[in-house]
């Protein structure tokens, strides 16, 4: 169904949100909160009511609803002092207020709208223990031939599966297959304080997890500084590899590649502002990090990505992941990669400049290089850029799934 007030649309059936014309991109529990409290507008809806339908079975605070209220009222132009379309009934829940026309969709009897629990994609989190004994949080999503994600730059396997920031890429990774990733050590679900934070403990990780679930060969995807540590990983597991996929990716950190005073400045620099406010509640300064992964994403989705970052790992082990991250150099492994290789990176990324894609094309024989015309190092789902990666990574892992049937792994049926 259409429901429109004043000069906003919510449908329904299309998952569509417009305003004046426009789409507007929202969390998928934003839409489902706003489609609930208007399909439900002539009562007050208790938060309990809320949680289970949006959130099922899965435990979350009722913190996490009042967030998304909040950006749900910003998405449709309200908010907590006039509440014009949500009306917060204290000691209750909430009741849908604006007065809305609407008009039926194409849903009948027999063939019913689907509901928010059926398009909603299930997250399996599990957990392993390395070698010198981190525990690791690692997480399976769809179904089919495997593709693995080496963890990059703070991750967290349950606040991002919430985020706008990477909700698109988890649905968009995982299509015609199962998508593995997994919080690095020192963030996220895994151990938060782990006694070896170096390059070889990021190696040693990947091989863990690919060594619970049982994969003997897969695809390897390597996202920015995960880039660097898949590639060592493809070199010391040839056989296992059978694809690599670096987006956004480096071969030299920011401070292994500085040849300036300036670029050596900027590098300390990043380590000056994680030291002095990746903490505060002030996100001031960590949103200086959200400008430099999406520079031409909204203000809003900084600020989300600010949040995500504090909530994923400590300002000392921030520090840790940055002093390793910045130092990675595998110039020499990148030449000794000797599986099929994708390269896609933005022309103008703000983040990890494209010559660094250059380099690791030039480095790593017979790799191809797709460039992509977008400053953000974290693709946004509304621009081109993010359609042809997967594109791109569809047609390039092709050959590879056809050959490949879904079957069982240990731990994920």
């Amino acid at each position: 169904m259409r429901f429109t007030f004043g000069d906003i649309v919510l449908d329904t059936d299309r998952f569509l949100l417009e305003r004046g014309g426009d789409t507007l991109h929202v969390q998928p529990q934003v839409f489902d909160v706003l489609s609930h409290l208007v399909l439900n507008r002539e009562r007050v809806v208790p938060k309990t009511e809320l949680l289970d339908t949006v959130w099922g079975d899965r435990f979350v605070s009722e913190s996490t609803l009042t967030s998304r209220i909040k950006v749900a009222r910003q998405a449709v132009g309200d908010d907590g002092i006039l509440q014009t379309v949500i009306k917060t009934v204290h000691g209750r829940g909430y009741r849908w207020v604006a007065d809305v026309t609407v008009e039926p969709g194409p849903a009948t009897a027999t063939q019913p709208a689907p509901t928010p629990a059926a398009r909603r994609l299930e997250q399996r989190i599990r957990f392993c223990t390395t070698p010198d004994g981190a525990r690791l949080a690692y997480a399976t999503v769809g179904d089919g031939p495997a593709l693995v994600r080496a963890a990059h730059w703070v991750t967290h396997l349950d606040y991002e599966w919430e985020s706008p920031v990477w909700r698109h890429w988890m649905e968009g990774l995982s299509r015609h297959r199962m998508l593995v990733r997994y919080d690095e050590r020192g963030c996220g679900l895994s151990d938060a304080d782990p006694d070896d934070v170096s390059f070889e403990a990021f190696v040693s990780d990947l091989e863990t997890v690919v060594d619970e679930l049982g994969l003997e060969r897969f695809p390897l995807m390597g996202l920015s500084q995960g880039g660097p540590v898949a590639i060592e990983y493809a070199v010391r597991h040839p056989e296992r590899v059978t694809r690599l996929v670096l987006v956004g990716a480096f071969m030299k950190g920011r401070l292994a590649r500085a040849r300036t005073p300036e670029e050596l400045r900027e590098a300390e620099l990043q380590r000056e502002l994680i030291q002095v406010g990746w903490g505060r509640d002030d996100p001031s300064f960590r949103l200086y990090f959200s400008s430099t992964f999406m520079a031409d994403a909204p203000p809003q989705l900084w600020s989300d990505f600010a949040e995500l970052m504090r909530r994923t790992t400590s300002t000392e082990n921030a520090l840790r992941l940055n002093d390793v991250s910045i130092a990675m150099d595998v110039t020499e492994s990148a030449a000794r990669v000797s599986v099929p290789t994708l390269i896609v990176h933005g022309r103008h990324d703000m983040r990890i400049p494209f010559s660094q894609g250059v380099e690791l094309a030039a480095r790593i024989r017979g790799s191809r290089l797709v460039p992509l015309d977008t400053r953000n190092h974290l693709l946004m789902p509304d621009e081109p850029a993010w359609g042809q990666l997967l594109h791109e990574l569809d047609e390039f892992l092709a050959d590879d799934e056809s050959t490949s049937s879904p079957r069982e792994v240990h731990g994920v049926s």
